[in-house]
């Protein structure tokens, strides 16, 4: 690093800074040159990256550039370029240096296509080491901490954040083409609405207001179908002060979307035609692979109630169980854990999580859940005590999240009162009473159906990624200090 320094103050004080540089003008990626040789041989590019590797060979010298595409030869010849720019070349450049070169198209005698530079410019000097070239970034730690580097020498972890913005646009063309109208809402609230979960908090020093960062999406869309926008969707960040796994962080993204005039039913159909056509643009087929498991979107998704799978897996029958009693009873003969506070429904999603939710590998709409864990959900039509509502499971994680709306405004209020309770008996994850959503309830929400999808999760089922860090740039990471 000393080195690095004290050239790029020789450099300086020859009046030849290289951040002094503002532009070079790019007119050929390096991809190009190689898929379209025959295009390009004999011609003049202009082309600008970073040296990763570099052959010296006295008067002429091989280097390799790096660009946003991939890499090409570059050949420096004394005589050809000039002989100030290849004794700079020799004496001041470094590898992880940026430059930018104008040369002719050709390939060598080993027929490798190459760039016989004609010209070289220093664009910014490096003034730390690039990992040892043969063995790369590999800590897995280190390559989340210092990401900038990993997408330098790790070039495949690329090409999962560029299938990952292909991934949102894919459902951008999707929700277009349904005619939803997409919208942005406030991140900053007064109430953490939408979900149940532990909101992170913040001050508005100017109002004078404590503030949280959102929890979910939900509240303010569905104000925007009580105005009229009847179709709407928000692809955004989402904050929720909980732990830190290969499934979760502290910040994600959520796609939320609201019909009216449909349910949950609606939204089944919405949710596998939207993940089999993104399944079809990402990996090349409905039928993928995910860490070792083949995964078929190509058949419809499997549509099976809470109830029938905790009976399934579990041998517990909950239509037989009449009381709360009985519940713990049954949860205590099974090893599941449970709070004094929790009811039956609770207790019966407890069930669910401990010996349901891991088997259900194939994607599996989960049906009708408890009504005391759906607060913002309409009842079922027939199955009292449970909510018309569906949860997709695939490799064994909740993928996306779905209601037919609870829009009356009395129902609603109830529920939330309900969550005061939970709220005063120690769940800080329980939600709030919201007065301004209940006023908008109260204006009118049409029938209408919702959907959550978690876009980290989908994006790591679909470049079978075993990590949530692995598809966010910079994932959370407690300081090494």
């Amino acid at each position: 690093m000393s080195e690095r320094r004290q050239k790029l103050e020789y450099l300086q004080q020859a009046g030849r800074d290289p951040f002094y540089n503002t532009t070079f003008d790019v007119d050929t990626f390096t991809t190009c040159i190689a898929t379209d040789f025959e295009d390009f041989e004999g011609k003049t590019v202009k082309m600008a990256g970073r040296m990763m590797t570099r052959r010296d060979m006295g008067k002429a010298a091989f280097c390799d550039l790096q660009d946003s595409k991939g890499r090409v030869q570059v050949y420096i010849k004394q005589g050809i370029v000039c002989d100030e720019s290849f004794d700079e070349f020799n004496k001041r450049w470094d590898l992880g240096d940026i430059f930018g070169v104008e040369g002719e198209v050709f390939k060598t005698q080993k027929g490798e296509v190459s760039v016989r530079a004609q010209k070289i410019v220093l664009l910014a000097k490096a003034l730390q080491d690039l990992p040892e070239k043969h063995h790369g970034l590999t800590n897995v730690d280190l390559r989340y901490r210092k990401r900038h580097v990993d997408l330098i020498v790790n070039p495949h972890v690329k090409e999962v954040f560029l299938k990952r913005s292909a991934i949102m646009k894919g459902m951008r063309r999707f929700l277009d083409g349904r005619n939803f109208v997409e919208v942005e809402t406030p991140i900053l609230n007064m109430i953490a609405g939408g979900a149940q979960a532990r909101p992170f908090e913040t001050h508005h020093n100017t109002l004078h207001l404590d503030m949280t960062l959102r929890i979910a999406l939900e509240i303010p869309l569905k104000k925007l179908v009580v105005g009229g926008i009847e179709r709407v969707y928000e692809i955004g960040r989402c904050f929720r002060n909980e732990g830190v796994s290969i499934m979760h962080n502290p910040e994600f993204t959520m796609l939320e979307l609201y019909e009216a005039y449909t349910d949950y039913y609606g939204m089944m159909e919405l949710t596998e035609s939207l993940l089999r056509q993104l399944a079809i643009e990402t990996t090349g087929s409905a039928i993928f692979e995910y860490q070792g498991q083949q995964i078929d979107f190509e058949k419809p998704f499997a549509r099976v109630s809470m109830l029938d799978l905790v009976k399934e897996h579990a041998g517990v029958d909950f239509d037989e169980i009449d009381s709360v009693e009985q519940a713990r009873a049954a949860a205590k003969a099974h090893g599941v854990e449970y709070k004094e506070i929790d009811s039956k429904g609770e207790i019966l999603n407890h069930f669910f999580e401990k010996f349901v939710e891991d088997k259900l590998i194939q994607p599996t709409f989960v049906m009708d859940h408890p009504i005391e864990i759906s607060f913002l959900c309409k009842a079922h039509a027939t199955k009292p005590g449970y909510a018309a509502r569906f949860e997709l499971f695939i490799v064994g994680r909740e993928h996306a999240n779905a209601y037919s709306e609870l829009n009356d405004p009395n129902d609603q209020r109830a529920r939330f009162m309900r969550q005061e309770e939970l709220r005063a008996a120690g769940n800080d994850e329980a939600a709030q009473i919201d007065e301004d959503f209940i006023s908008a309830l109260e204006m009118g929400l049409p029938p209408t159906g919702g959907l959550g999808i978690g876009i980290d999760r989908l994006v790591m089922l679909l470049t079978n990624s075993a990590s949530i860090r692995d598809v966010l740039f910079f994932p959370a990471m407690k300081p090494l200090n």
